[in-house]
């Protein structure tokens, strides 16, 4: 067993009856053999939890569903229950690839530096098709504090993050007060001196829907600017501040102008560059869609 680590693999389940299954049934179907499957269903009330018992007759995981607490705190009590020495939180609208675990396992062996390991991702539409602009491979990368937290290199994505138990613990796992986790505790892990490695392989299939998180633009800059707050006495803060508030400025600057005023405001002069310009540039020519 010590050269087959058991994986702990967690899936939260809110309101996603049409991708439910399939997200199971990959995680089932893992060529990697030594694994446990918690699955918690957080109050649906679109039939998710009907179709997770199906499944769970024929293939008896651990299920429980319980009124809706919220996917941080709920991550956490599974995680605190759960045996893995190695974690693989995954979202139960994503899917992984057959040969995901065993590939990070193996890697992860002989690297006790490496808290998470990573990996490249396809995004599909809400059927399941590829979508192909969107499916560049990257080539591998180590993520120190910096890297994350500067943006230096590209992040590691969500739906592929596994993480050494120990890691996870010694930074006393995800914070309750963050909506967005798994940027929160990547940095949380490197900034206690764990590497993040992803993978040049693509591990899993990211679904992009109308309910993607991503979608609500200032939800997401409102909670990553307060997860970098808890970083202000870093002498990078406040140039990373700036990078991020620069790179959405340029994403709203089209969509949405009065976000996009706000956040200029908030971006100090000494860091206006070429893509200050170019926002600016969309801001007044370009209409909103």
């Amino acid at each position: 067993m010590n050269e087959q680590p058991l994986v702990s693999v967690i899936v939260s389940c809110y309101n996603h009856a049409p991708y439910i299954e399939e997200c199971l049934l990959s995680i089932l179907h893992q060529s990697y053999p030594n694994t446990e499957l918690l699955v918690v269903d957080d109050g649906s009330v679109d039939g998710s939890i009907e179709i997770i018992k199906q499944l769970n007759t024929k293939y008896a995981f651990d299920l429980r569903a319980q009124a809706n607490q919220g996917l941080v705190n709920t991550l956490n009590e599974c995680i605190a229950r759960s045996h893995g020495s190695l974690v693989a939180p995954f979202g139960s609208d994503d899917v992984m690839l057959p040969d995901r675990i065993k590939i990070q396992v193996e890697y992860m062996q002989d690297k006790p530096e490496v808290g998470i390991c990573a990996g490249n991702i396809l995004s599909i539409d809400p059927e399941g098709s590829l979508l192909d602009k969107r499916n560049k491979t990257k080539p591998f990368r180590r993520l120190s504090f910096e890297d994350v937290f500067l943006g230096n290199k590209p992040t590691a994505p969500a739906p592929t993050l596994l993480f050494r138990r120990e890691a996870f613990e010694i930074v006393g796992g995800f914070d309750p007060g963050i909506a967005l986790e798994d940027l929160s505790i990547i940095l949380k892990i490197t900034s206690a001196g764990y590497a993040v490695d992803v993978l040049e392989e693509n591990l899993a299939k990211y679904r992009k829907h109308p309910k993607n998180t991503y979608k609500n633009m200032r939800f997401m800059i409102e909670n990553i600017l307060k997860i970098y707050a808890q970083y202000a006495s870093h002498p990078a803060y406040p140039e990373a501040s700036a990078r991020f508030i620069n790179s959405m400025f340029l994403k709203s600057a089209k969509k949405d102008k009065r976000l996009a005023r706000e956040l200029f405001r908030k971006l100090p002069m000494k860091y206006w560059d070429m893509k200050t310009i170019r926002a600016f540039g969309r801001y007044l020519f370009v209409r909103a869609g």
